[in-house]
């Protein structure tokens, strides 16, 4: 009798620095510390902080950076990221991120079009194609306009700062003279292996039975509205998401910072995250790190990172945190999901006694059959292949993480 082989642990590490607490660790210039982040050192109007090299002990195939930032009228960041090896850079440096909280003077956008021999840029991750990379390294450039006594805070990259402006009306969380970085992190990993390092057998119970009650929103409640954000409600489903773990957190924007939307709708605040996650040069709304910089603007940490497996995955939702996975699946290919998606956001709410999984999946006719239950193999094998295990992480700081793993990856 053949025992089929273990599968290949697949290597993921994500480091997140926040700030001013981490900024020793890098190099700034123009910058100094604020109360609640790095802002810009008295009227410059740019200003850069480089974070140390981080080694991660793999080859790196793939690398996805966050952040959280406070960017009045005007104001933007700039996001970076090169590739290590050893002691010295392996490839240039890519822009990943051209990023306002608001969109009325500033388009954000991420930067299509950078390819060379070393690596190309695919929207919010950094593909490496031809060098050696080991380890990586950030570049955040707080930007405001002359002669403006406001700025951009950069307060976190990676693991999830907080960004705290969004929509018409006054910054919420600006900070008086100047932008703000709080975060910024970067989840990095190696190729993925050729069995997929799908978990082969349940090894945790630590969610058996648990379902959190986060709200339930559909996102085709408001297909045909405002297609200038990604043709509507039926691409929502990243935006869609983000609001359901905002509203569970008790953390939603309050209906003064959405009351631009007219005619309101069935849910206003579905409507003001989808504009405030569009990505201009993606022409929608489900990049992944707009997604956690805008739930930033609301006061809770929140970061990009992957999983290995579900039970990872169990050990946020023992730990009381819900989690936004990104899958791609053919219709019914996992049951109870039959639609076709190249790509598609749920939150992950909880796990029954057998452990399979349950949804909030936006994709949906109406709030009540949001709600779903998958088998767990089945959904696995999509959001890992789909997107090698794509997580939002939303909390507020006073909520512990669970435990990392050793190969950390949050």
């Amino acid at each position: 009798m053949t025992t089929a082989a273990p599968p290949t642990r697949r290597d993921i590490a994500y480091r997140g620095f926040h700030l001013p607490a981490d900024a020793a660790g890098g190099s700034g210039d123009g910058l100094r510390a604020g109360g609640r982040g790095l802002v810009l050192d008295g009227v410059a109007q740019r200003g850069t902080w480089t974070s140390p090299p981080v080694p991660v002990g793999f080859a790196v195939a793939e690398v996805v950076p966050s952040w959280t930032a406070d960017t009045p009228d005007g104001c933007w960041i700039e996001v970076e990221l090169r590739g290590w090896h050893d002691d010295a850079p392996s490839t240039d440096w890519y822009r990943l991120a051209r990023w306002a909280a608001d969109d009325h003077t500033v388009r954000r956008t991420s930067l299509p079009g950078q390819r060379d021999s070393a690596a190309r840029v695919d929207t919010d991750t950094l593909l490496v194609t031809g060098a050696t990379v080991t380890g990586w390294q950030a570049r955040v450039t707080l930007c405001r306009p002359a002669g403006s006594p406001t700025g951009p805070v950069l307060r976190s990259v990676g693991t999830g700062p907080v960004l705290r402006s969004v929509g018409t009306g006054p910054v919420l969380g600006s900070v008086g003279t100047g932008p703000v970085l709080r975060s910024i992190g970067a989840v990095a990993t190696g190729p993925t292996p050729t069995d997929h390092g799908y978990e082969r057998e349940p090894t945790s119970t630590a969610a058996r039975g648990i379902v959190l009650d986060v709200p339930r929103y559909s996102q085709r409640l408001h297909a045909g509205q405002y297609p200038q954000w990604g043709g509507g409600g039926d691409s929502w489903c990243s935006p869609t998401c983000t609001s359901m773990v905002l509203a569970y957190w008790g953390a939603e924007p309050t209906p003064d910072r959405y009351a631009w939307v007219e005619p309101s709708g069935p849910r206003p605040v579905v409507v003001h995250a989808a504009r405030h996650c569009y990505d201009h040069a993606y022409a929608g709304a489900g990049n992944w790190p707009f997604n956690t910089a805008y739930a930033g603007l609301h006061g809770v940490d929140a970061f990009v990172t992957r999983l290995r497996s579900l039970v990872e995955a169990e050990a946020f939702v023992a730990a009381g945190i819900p989690l936004i996975v990104s899958a791609a699946f053919r219709a019914d290919e996992v049951p109870g999901l039959g639609y076709d998606t190249g790509g598609h956001l749920m939150v992950l709410v909880g796990f029954t006694a057998d452990g399979d999984p349950v949804l909030n999946d936006p994709y949906a006719p109406d709030d009540d059959a949001v709600r779903r239950t998958v088998p767990r193999r089945g959904f696995e094998a999509v959001w890992q292949r789909g997107s090698g295990g794509v997580a939002y992480v939303l909390r507020p700081e006073s909520v512990p993480l669970p435990p990392p793993p050793a190969q950390a990856n949050w």
